[in-house]
């Protein structure tokens, strides 16, 4: 298998320039009551991006390709995609044809990757794996093209940033798997066509709309990813911690799953944390208490937040009643960047119902309130 490997870095969140400026108390307004204490303190665990979906440069490595399934029965979750592929895949092998082109979209972390690795596996081929952006001239995509082999899969990441002019490449490959070579310039140049042997693209995004629509019309089968369900992180946890030979109990799992955000990567990131901790502190099983503990020493709540999720909440209850307020005046009264809270941590806070894009501005919701320890004003109030 031929890999090529130059995926962007992670999205880290911007460090504040003052660390304690939000600490509590100093930003309290009598309009906000508080009925518990917040723990947020300002340690290294907090500013740790355990939580964000983009894979680091060390998940890359021999042991993260370990924990990847490779067959589709060991997939866990996307039960109907999984069904949709199955059928793909033995409709192409009756045939003795190639696999017609994927396209799959949805949030990052979800398996976008493992699953072009499963369908290559699957059908007995070669993959290569790039990212648009690794593609910025022609001749970076006729490489590639070129040396693949009968019935290859072709996987690239991100395939929303390709540069035009590779993506214009990429119609007449798709379509008739032929290669359109220019040759010579002005009045003198002429098209030459290569012929290139059958292999499946396999695209991953997670933005589909930004797409165009001559690239997006040409997948034979569009597929999105969802999030996981509880159920559905807690067998991947398990089956991870068995791969890394760790004992857990089923509680221990689920505490795990709970705070995973319904994502499977960050799952099994925070059970190599917890697995850290475990070995260090010698406490032996991974237990429900134990897990909880740990995730609490990682600033990661029961319900996925952490500590710079807790800081946006509050300091929207706090400085702006709950709002409606900026993405900008937020950026500036935490010290994040802007693009990082709209990008990184308002999808997660939008999906579980903490945060309300309006017109006006963003909104903390009642449920936001609550959860912190906060009493909702009585606007909020009325709306539960």
């Amino acid at each position: 298998m031929a890999i090529i490997s130059s995926n962007p870095q992670p999205l880290k969140p911007g460090d504040s320039s003052q660390p304690g400026l939000f600490s509590d108390g100093m930003l309290k307004e009598p309009s906000a009551k508080r009925t518990s204490n917040d723990k947020s303190p300002h340690s290294s665990a907090a500013k740790e991006p355990l939580l964000e979906p983009e894979a680091k440069p060390e998940e890359r490595s021999q042991q993260e390709e370990r924990l990847r399934p490779r067959r589709l029965s060991e997939y866990i979750g996307q039960k109907d995609l999984k069904e949709v592929l199955d059928i793909a895949i033995q409709a192409a092998k009756v045939r003795q044809e190639t696999l017609d082109h994927l396209l799959l979209y949805g949030p990052p972390g979800l398996g976008k990757t493992t699953l072009s690795l499963i369908l290559a596996e699957e059908m007995g081929v070669g993959c290569k794996m790039t990212t648009a952006p690794a593609l910025e001239r022609p001749r970076d995509i006729a490489g590639l093209l070129m040396g693949l082999q009968p019935g290859d899969v072709l996987f690239i990441d991100e395939i929303h940033r390709l540069p035009k002019v590779t993506e214009e490449i990429l119609y007449a490959a798709m379509e008739d798997f032929r290669l359109d070579v220019t040759l010579g310039k002005g009045t003198s140049a002429r098209t030459r066509s290569l012929s290139l042997k059958r292999f499946t693209l396999v695209g991953a995004t997670t933005r589909v709309g930004a797409l165009t629509s001559p690239l997006r019309d040409r997948f034979g089968l569009i597929q999105r990813l969802r999030f996981y369900e509880i159920d559905e992180l807690l067998q991947i946890v398990l089956r991870t911690a068995g791969i890394l030979k760790m004992p857990v109990t089923d509680e221990g799992a689920t505490e795990i799953a709970r705070r995973s955000r319904g994502t499977p990567r960050i799952a099994n990131r925070l059970l190599k944390r917890v697995r850290d901790y475990v070995q260090v502190k010698e406490l032996g099983n991974l237990t429900e208490a134990i897990a909880a503990e740990a995730l609490e020493r990682y600033n990661i709540d029961p319900l996925g937040l952490d500590w710079t999720d807790r800081r946006l909440l509050t300091v929207m209850i706090e400085n702006f009643n709950g709002g409606p307020v900026g993405l900008e005046t937020i950026a500036a009264a935490t010290g994040e960047d802007a693009q990082t809270i709209e990008e990184v941590y308002e999808p997660y806070l939008l999906q579980i119902g903490y945060l309300n894009r309006t017109s006006r501005g963003r909104i903390a919701t009642a449920a936001a309130w609550k959860h912190l320890g906060y009493t909702p004003p009585d606007a909020q109030l009325s709306i539960l």
